[in-house]
């Protein structure tokens, strides 16, 4: 909660300020919160399971924010495990000491906490947070990130009556460590055992509405392995914005959202005043796994009638179709006055082209996930920290092959190197027969084109130049390929990984190193103060003596 904080960490406050003091910029408004994680019972699925809680929340707390705002999220760490939150799209401009996942930050050992300090620098949208180590994803740690616009700034759509943060996905029924366990015994995950809405199963969340009025819904995938689709009983959804992006506005029945992806939606309540069904399914599974939520009118007369309504299923074409609908709102402003469209991505020449092959090779007697042939492995120190600290054996540059190799599978810690303000096409290549999503930390990137088949050059024929979506994480079709444009405009040690939890988890990741030879705040922030050491990093100094 802001401005809450425990009894027992005002000692730090003193602290906290002076690492504002040293790691920002500028006098905009800061946000504090402290969170305590602790394991806890939950009953998501009504079977006893122990889940990771914050502040005592499944989900998480909230955070809200507004562009530019320096937020300060002092962690406490009362599992007995390490851990680590990440989040989801937040750019973290000039900042991948604040990423939290493994390539850039030691884990917070058990009983002790780390402080957060990061700026929401020329970002808005809907996203969300999440535990980046091991299977934690599994247990819950996660939570809603919301950035809104400056108040200066215009929004091409009125002020909506309320605004709430829908947190959907896949669960199971079996803990994080049983489920790290199959993983590590050379098994994939089995099946899900259902879907929940904000930490519940059906009907066990209720979001209550004004008859007349209009609601925005951010909506995000935090499940583990699965595509779903999301549809409201009798209302149409105005799509109004994609991971940060204001978009062209298109009305649907329904949208497929893949894994890591968020959306926002306006709904309007202009039934009759009765309750209607929230639905959420699996998209591209041989079983078909629903959930609902409510949607409650505040005059409501009757309870919800008819059956949930059905949603599309295994249908590839409809899900392709509507992901090539989605645009850009040209005119609208982001998160600075001018409009979206002024930046011609499609006008920029680029540096280099990337190919990324997905794969799914056993190693070993394993069941393991690679890209380009190589399954990642992580490193015994954070590949953010080697780099610091010119720690020679902890990775090598181009361990990872811009392109398909065509070889056999090997386990290596892979870091693919790029230049700052470089200008990379990515096509991502799936030749398997399921869904595959992919998220980049720190960028956004414009989707520039989907097809079947195999990716040539040719391809760029199709590609759409004018007025595409921005976003960070990217669905690939089966035996599909999908082409982005991504400024390299970011400077750090970047996360490229499968939002498929499994695949992340037994190799399908990499890191790109984004580098600038100039020494300088301008491109990059210095080491925190308040950084933890481990592996060979350990007992190194953040500062000179």
């Amino acid at each position: 909660m802001v401005d809450e904080c425990y009894n027992k960490s005002m000692w730090s406050f003193t602290l906290v300020v002076l690492l504002l003091v040293s790691c920002t910029i500028g006098e905009d408004p800061y946000r504090f919160y402290t969170w305590n994680v602790t394991y806890g019972d939950i009953y998501p699925l009504g079977v006893k399971q122990q889940g990771i809680l914050i502040n005592g929340k499944f989900p998480g707390p909230q955070i809200e924010s507004v562009t530019n705002d320096n937020l300060i999220i002092s962690v406490f760490n009362s599992l007995d495990e390490p851990f680590l939150l990440s989040w989801n799209g937040v750019q973290q401009r000039r900042n991948s000491w604040q990423d939290g996942v493994y390539g850039t930050n030691c884990p917070i050992p058990p009983g002790k906490n780390f402080t957060y300090v990061l700026q929401v620098k020329d970002q808005i949208g809907s996203y969300f947070y999440f535990p980046s180590l091991g299977m934690h994803k599994a247990a819950g740690g996660f939570g809603g990130f919301k950035i809104a616009s400056r108040s200066v700034i215009p929004v091409p759509f009125p002020p909506p009556a309320g605004d709430f943060t829908i947190l959907a996905g896949d669960w199971f029924k079996k803990n994080h460590t049983d489920l790290k366990a199959i993983l590590d015994g050379g098994s994939d995950l089995p099946f899900p055992d259902g879907l929940l809405i904000n930490g519940r199963g059906s009907n066990g969340y209720t979001f209550t509405v004004d008859q007349g009025k209009t609601y925005r819904l951010r909506i995000s995938n935090v499940g583990l392995t699965t595509s779903i689709n999301f549809r409201i009983q009798g209302h149409k959804m105005l799509l109004v914005e994609v991971e940060g992006t204001h978009s062209l506005q298109n009305t649907y029945d329904s949208l497929d959202i893949h894994l890591g992806q968020s959306y926002s939606v306006l709904v309007t309540a202009d039934q009759a005043a009765q309750d209607y069904f929230i639905v959420v399914s699996t998209r591209f599974t041989s079983q078909v796994l629903t959930t609902t939520s409510i949607l409650h009118y505040s005059n409501s007369a009757g309870r919800v009638s008819d059956s949930p309504p059905s949603g599309p299923t295994i249908q590839l074409d409809w899900s392709v179709e509507q992901a090539r609908s989605l645009r850009r709102n040209l005119t609208a402003s982001g998160p600075r006055p001018n409009p979206q469209g002024s930046y011609h991505y499609g006008l920029i020449n680029t540096t280099h082209t990337v190919r990324l092959q997905n794969s799914a090779p056993i190693i070993n007697g394993k069941q393991r996930y690679a890209v380009n042939s190589v399954s990642f492995i992580p490193a015994d120190t954070p590949l953010k920290l080697a780099d610091h600290f010119n720690i020679p054996g902890v990775f090598s540059l181009g361990s990872i092959s811009n392109n398909p190799t065509g070889g056999g599978a090997y386990r290596q810690t892979s870091v693919m190197a790029a230049d700052f303000r470089g200008y990379a096409e990515i096509v991502f290549e799936n030749p398997e027969d399921n869904v595959q999503s992919w998220h980049i930390d720190g960028h956004n990137f414009f989707v520039v084109g989907m097809d079947g088949g195999q990716w040539s050059p040719a391809s760029r024929l199709t590609y759409n130049l004018r007025d595409t979506i921005s976003r960070c994480t990217v669905q690939v079709y089966p035996e599909s390929w999908t082409a982005v444009y991504m400024p390299l405009d970011n400077v750090g040690m970047w996360n490229v990984r499968s939002e498929n939890w499994a695949r992340q988890y037994l190799g399908q990741q990499f890191y790109l190193r984004v580098y600038s030879p100039a020494n300088s705040w301008r491109d990059e922030y210095p080491i925190p103060t308040n950084a933890l050491l481990c592996g060979r990093a350990a007992g190194r100094l953040t500062r000179p003596v």
